[in-house]
């Protein structure tokens, strides 16, 4: 009778260390909480769910949640994050808001997004026609331009 107790005690540790483990993000999108996450850069609840963004750090998988692609660009430069480069970046795209690789989105000015960098990301099936877009080094160029146009602005009226 201890045998099979033994033997049973054993299977259970087995069944709820199996169920005990916890799925880890291996660079795929994590899931969101809308209105409760908070953007890494500048705090505010993520809800817009046409502008969000995901950064995951390449060596160890944690993720960081922005509002809007200008927040995740400035980051980036402003945490002096050594693995930018090789970071998995993800975008949702501004017509469907499925998520999407920010590196091959395609991207277009003008857009009213959470934090007024006006960036919105489409794929190329849902890209608006007759739209000019840029790709992500040049939407990278121009959020850095736009934010240190606005530091001046800020200067002067201080």
């Amino acid at each position: 009778m201890k045998r099979y107790s033994l033997i049973l005690f054993m299977a259970v540790l087995v069944v709820f260390g199996f169920l005990g483990c916890e799925k880890k993000n291996r660079g795929g999108v994590a899931q969101m909480h809308w209105d409760r996450d908070m953007c890494e850069r500048c705090q505010m609840a993520i809800s817009e769910r046409k502008f969000a963004v995901q950064i995951i750090n390449p060596k160890n998988h944690k993720v960081y949640k922005f509002d809007d692609l200008g927040c995740a660009v400035l980051w980036l430069d402003e945490e002096k994050i050594p693995w930018k480069e090789k970071a998995i970046l993800w975008i949702t795209d501004a017509k469907t808001g499925q998520w999407m690789n920010a590196r091959q989105a395609n991207y277009v000015d003008g857009a009213r997004t959470p934090m007024a960098y006006g960036f919105a990301a489409y794929s190329k099936s849902t890209l608006p026609k007759n739209s000019q877009s840029i790709d992500y080094s040049q939407v990278v160029q121009a959020i850095e331009k736009k934010e240190k146009s606005h530091r001046v602005n800020r200067k002067m009226n201080q």
